[in-house]
């Protein structure tokens, strides 16, 4: 599985780099705290293939990098997908490792 750590995905974004970002917490989680990705609930992701990107990167991200990897295994196994990015250490290692401000839970 394809990985981009906390730093590479803060200079993507610094970058304006074109890709997409995808939260797969549950609502409650993103509301709680996020780092701007667009919300899909892994729960839900199997019945909203048409949002998810073909034809650019996508970084996946929750809590910790597990739950983005699960999805990440269903859609390349599953669906074919090949453009699909997991964020190691999810919201965890951006709150360590870039910035503070958002919280651990």
């Amino acid at each position: 599985m394809k990985e981009v750590n906390v730093h590479e995905l803060k200079k993507m974004l610094d970058g304006k780099e074109d890709f997409q970002l995808i939260d797969v917490r549950e609502p409650r989680e993103n509301e709680y705290c996020n780092i701007g990705g667009e919300l899909i609930p892994m729960g839900t992701v199997l019945n909203r293939l048409d949002m998810i990107s073909r034809d650019k990167k996508v970084v996946m991200y929750c809590r910790s990098g597990n739950r983005s990897a699960n999805v990440i295994k269903a859609l390349e196994q599953r669906f074919g997908f090949d453009n699909l990015y997991n964020l190691k250490g999810g919201i965890l290692d951006w709150s360590d490792e870039i910035d503070p401000s958002v919280p651990k839970y």
